[in-house]
């Protein structure tokens, strides 16, 4: 955790180290409230309160002290810093041609520590692999938010990536879109996570490009993204699995009727080219809830 104190300033890092840091799971920061730690499912209150200038001095010291060279993930909401942790920030949103172009007056910045589960997936593995060709169905996992995808999804990758010998699967490659940052945590072109030795990765991209992209670049033979549900996006798995590339993806929901009345989703579904939909059930136990 010394990597993520380092970050604060003296007076918030010796209130911080005050608590069992190894359960950290937020540091919520506003400017003149008081600080907020998740540690595991307790909310604590640290009894600090931080002004401006306490804020502008952990952006400085996120952003390696030029704010500038971070303006395209500040524009986002959110910086990826080293060991793949990430820090939402909320302030004043400066909108140019219907985009943000930057974000003003920082009120808030929220630590979101990153932590890695090897062998999570392993629960995944009899659903997705199809033994039979030795490659994987086409995939969504589906969850509301909080119920741990993409921590799956991105151990999932991880083996897939270097071969699973107790299915009798070689390592291949995979193509990972990640928009936001969540999957292999990008930091400055080194990723913070472990997705696997045969994987390349586009960030910061959005994820009907990105796939499109790999696919014609790095022919891989797994796509994967995480919260599909713009149209763009289907019509770019459309081509990825049309194209002979398999994919596995997350979105949002909490059972089939999600995906089949979902406007964008409907699609993939009517269309069969989706083959296994898992659900993420509330005690992160899995279940197969669509089966072609």
């Amino acid at each position: 955790m010394e990597e993520i104190l380092s970050y604060f300033p003296i007076a918030i890092r010796q209130k911080l180290q005050v608590y069992p840091l190894k359960k950290l799971e937020e540091i919520r920061i506003r400017n003149q409230q008081t600080i907020f730690l998740k540690i595991g499912q307790e909310e604590v209150d640290i009894k600090y309160s931080p002004n401006t200038e306490a804020i502008l001095e952990i952006l400085q010291r996120i952003c390696d002290n030029s704010i500038y060279t971070y303006q395209n993930q500040i524009c986002n909401g959110y910086i990826t810093i080293k060991g793949g942790h990430r820090v939402g920030i909320t302030g004043n949103a400066v909108i140019k041609e219907g985009k943000v172009s930057n974000i003003s007056h920082i009120y808030s910045l929220n630590f979101r520590i990153a932590r890695e589960i090897l062998g999570c997936s392993d629960k995944l593995l009899p659903y997705v692999i199809d033994t039979n060709k030795k490659s994987t169905y086409n995939t969504i996992l589906l969850s509301p938010p909080g119920r741990g995808k993409t921590t799956l999804l991105r151990d999932l990758v991880r083996q897939l990536s270097d071969g699973i010998l107790s299915y009798g699967l070689s390592g291949m490659n995979i193509g990972v879109v990640d928009e936001r940052g969540e999957i292999a945590a990008m930091y400055k072109g080194i990723p913070q996570n472990n997705v696997g030795k045969r994987t390349d990765i586009l960030d910061n991209v959005p994820k009907a490009l990105g796939m499109k992209m790999l696919i014609r670049s790095m022919n891989p033979k797994i796509i994967v993204a995480d919260e599909i549900g713009t149209k763009e996006d289907v019509e770019a798995i459309q081509y990825a699995i049309c194209s002979g590339v398999n994919g596995i993806f997350t979105a949002h929901g909490e059972k089939l009727e999600d995906v089949i009345l979902n406007p964008i989703l409907k699609d993939l579904y009517a269309l069969g080219v989706i083959e296994r939909i898992l659900l993420i059930q509330e005690n992160r136990e899995i279940s197969l809830i669509y089966k072609k």
